[in-house]
């Protein structure tokens, strides 16, 4: 992933009334890391939770020679330092719970790409979805400022009749935003930044959190200048423009950080309510984030947070396996899986008993802080113009005419090939990976590469790391198109990639936004429903894809605002 602004606020500890949810999840036992393979040398961070109506007994922290970093009253919980002595001792303490690992969380969703280049062509075959068996029909198509994962949802229509989600609070735990991208108008409602280091304004420096926001709400019309090539003037529109957005910045620019932090930012989003001394009257909690260990601590916050009124939705993962992921698997979160626009599964998806919806997550496009996206364009002359362009990950930027070669031998440049000298290099994609393909290029004197797919739709190419050239990928149709055309002479080519403000991202994190956004949707016209009983409605008016009912791929299926709204 490339790596690169509200008032600043610390953790606030949250006073939780009873709550009316009597269908609030029960708990279920969540196993946190063991502190004893850690615990062998130096002082290290450590989560303390507390016995029932002990609260954090600071005493027993002293006393085990700990120091206190944190503490969550509302929680019964801290964090503390300790040396491996001072863990043996509060394990023994009688007013201790558990010691377990401040664990690392980190964003579930990335540049898209894939770094295969297998010489079968990759199809959607095997991955369990709404249309098994049917890979070539298309069914969501992007619109304008609609992007495909906005038309599945069938939010444009939604907002046109004044279904935005005004009057809903989201609030996006993640990487930060860019606050000041056109595409948001300055409507961020507040900002706290939870990583200890010194952003007081938003800030995004590495673009996961502002795409995920350009999702929720992106707003209609306001599309930056620096767009991508075959984007709407107006840019992108999120599923739900109206909602009051909060960010907590809970991860840092490298994409991580830790269950302390993911603490801090839920009960910073949950102090938004006004029955915790905030403004308002719902709030719903999106994570993008996780990893595959578990924390008590964590599971504790996420319970507060229903408990207070809040919806909790978070990614299921991207391991690709049948396994827990958290904080999504926590029973009062809600889990998201990914979707592709076929409705297929994604490969990446983690899938199990805990996923209980899926949204859109592959290609998704949104909003990026500015500049960081890459945008790409490319032609040949005598050829229509291509369908798709699509700049490889990462990429060099680059504005190259040449005249355009095909690559020797069978096409898939697995070998240098001195005749690509100067030129742009035409490439099948097949047998090798795509990162050996565009470095063969440039060993071989390619002035930039031109990789096209060997089965139909698009394909974003994942080079590992960034090449000597720049490098883009088109459709099957328009590369033989191409080919074609050189074989009744010379061809001149063109091939540029640009900053842009905009990028295409893969992940459950991808998938999340929308759930969260639709989530704001409904409860914005149904104001008097819980939490729990907006989950409920989401559930059960999902479109159902895969097995009958509710299945460990697609949960209940494809999270269907439009249903839960108006029946339909």
């Amino acid at each position: 992933m490339r790596k690169f602004h509200g008032i600043l606020a610390i953790g606030l500890g949250l006073s939780l009334a009873a709550c009316s949810n009597t269908n609030a999840p029960t708990a279920a036992t969540v196993t946190s890391r063991s502190v004893t393979a850690q615990a062998t040398s130096g002082t290290k961070a450590y989560l303390v939770g507390f016995k029932s109506g002990v609260g954090v007994n600071s005493a027993s922290i002293t006393k085990a020679g700990g120091q206190l970093k944190k503490s969550w009253k509302n929680l019964s919980a801290a964090l503390v330092t300790l040396t491996p002595e001072g863990v043996a001792a509060l394990q023994g303490d009688p007013s201790v719970e558990y010691v377990e690992a401040d664990v690392t969380r980190h964003v579930e969703g990335g540049p898209s790409g894939v770094t295969d280049d297998p010489t079968t062509p990759s199809t959607d075959s095997g991955r369990p979805g709404l249309n098994p068996g049917s890979n070539t029909s298309t069914l969501w198509v992007p619109q304008g400022e609609a992007t495909y994962g906005t038309v599945a949802l069938k939010s444009p229509a939604l907002n046109a009749a004044g279904r935005d989600g005004s009057g809903v609070a989201v609030c996006v735990a993640d990487t930060g935003i860019d606050a000041g991208h056109p595409e948001f108008a300055g409507k961020l409602k507040g900002y706290a930044n939870f990583m200890g280091d010194d952003h007081p304004t938003p800030w995004d420096g590495n673009e996961h959190g502002t795409h995920v926001s350009g999702t929720i709400f992106a707003q209609l019309g306001h599309g930056s200048t620096e767009l991508m090539t075959g984007m709407d003037a107006g840019g992108v529109v999120g599923v739900a423009p109206g909602v009051n957005l909060y960010m907590a910045r809970v991860l840092g620019d490298d994409g991580s950080g830790s269950s302390s932090g993911v603490v801090d930012g839920v009960n910073w989003c949950v102090g938004q309510l006004r029955s915790q001394g905030g403004t308002e009257d719902h709030v719903i909690v999106s994570l993008s984030l996780g990893s595959e260990e578990g924390s008590k601590t964590e599971q504790r916050a996420f319970a507060k947070a229903y408990e207070a009124g809040a919806l909790v939705v978070a990614a299921a993962g991207n391991t690709g396996l049948n396994e827990p992921h958290y904080p999504a698997s926590y029973p009062t979160v809600m889990a998201v899986g990914s979707i592709n626009d076929k409705g297929n599964l994604s490969s990446f998806s983690t899938f199990g008993k805990q996923v209980e919806l899926v949204a859109p997550g592959e290609n998704v496009l949104s909003t990026v802080p500015r500049g960081m996206g890459s945008g790409a364009d490319a032609s040949a002359g005598g050829v229509s113009a291509y369908s798709s362009v699509l700049a490889s990950n990462p990429t060099t930027l680059g504005d190259v005419t040449a005249q355009i070669a095909a690559a020797g031998g069978d096409g898939k440049l697995c070998s240098t090939d001195p005749n690509l000298a100067g030129k742009i290099a035409l490439i099948s994609r097949g047998t090798c990976s795509f990162a050996v393909k565009v470095s063969n290029a440039a060993k071989s004197g390619a002035v930039a590469a031109i990789v096209y797919n060997n089965t139909s739709g698009t394909i974003i190419m994942s080079v590992a790391q960034q090449q000597a050239i720049p490098s883009v990928s088109i459709t099957q149709q328009d590369g033989q198109n191409t080919l074609a055309a050189l074989a009744n002479g010379p061809v001149t080519g063109h091939v540029k990639i640009y900053h842009s403000d905009y990028a295409y991202l893969n992940g459950t994190s991808m998938a999340t936004p929308h759930v969260s956004a639709a989530a704001a949707l409904v409860w914005a016209r149904k104001p008097n429903l819980t939490n729990d009983q907006l989950r409920a409605l989401l559930d059960n008016t999902a479109t159902d894809l895969g097995a009958n009912g509710r299945d460990i791929y697609f949960g209940h299926g494809l999270v269907n605002p439009s249903k839960a709204l108006n029946g339909n």
